[in-house]
């Protein structure tokens, strides 16, 4: 969530509630809805690492609220993000980990642990597409961001077709 709210903060200041809106707003619900005490927690430590500066603004027939504004150190740390590549492939996969090691303690059988996965994974398709049904189809970020989702979980049913192919 750092890096979400430097973005936003690196296209104009904003108070914790308008950055809770603004990324409903790009993301719908495709994007679980962000926890506004999970917002003000991480601007006060982004503030705490010298990343954004707050500002008391006052209002006439509302309780006081900070502004917060990107730093100069905020906009060099969210250039590094930007420029990173992200994360690859999990070779550290859990439930391989299960598949390749459950059966030798006699707790499942592979083909067991092969289908329930596949459940598993065929149930959150079925959800992504019921979320994408209901996405505004004017919202072309939540509907990547879903479609990507949806991508993966096809990868890893052809990936489970291959370790049942493959595993004895």
């Amino acid at each position: 969530m750092r890096q979400s709210l430097l973005a936003l903060l690196a296209k104009e200041p904003a108070h914790g509630y308008e950055l809770k809106q603004a990324l409903e707003a790009i993301f719908g619900s495709a994007y679980p809805s962000p926890n506004i005490g999970q917002i003000y927690v991480t601007l006060g430590r982004l503030e705490k690492d010298g990343y954004v500066r707050s500002v008391g603004v006052e209002q006439s027939n509302r309780p006081n609220k900070k502004v917060y504004y990107i730093t100069a150190a905020g906009r060099e740390a969210l250039l590094t993000w930007v420029e990173e590549p992200t994360e690859g492939p999990r070779v550290r996969d859990e439930f391989f980990m299960k598949l390749v090691l459950a059966p030798m303690t006699g707790l499942s059988d592979r083909m067991a642990l092969i289908n329930r996965q596949r459940r598993h994974y065929l149930g959150l398709i079925r959800d992504l597409d019921e979320l994408a049904e209901r996405t505004d189809p004017g919202n072309r970020v939540a509907l990547l961001l879903i479609e990507g989702a949806m991508l993966h979980l096809q990868a890893d049913l052809d990936w489970l077709e291959r370790c049942q192919e493959e595993l004895p």
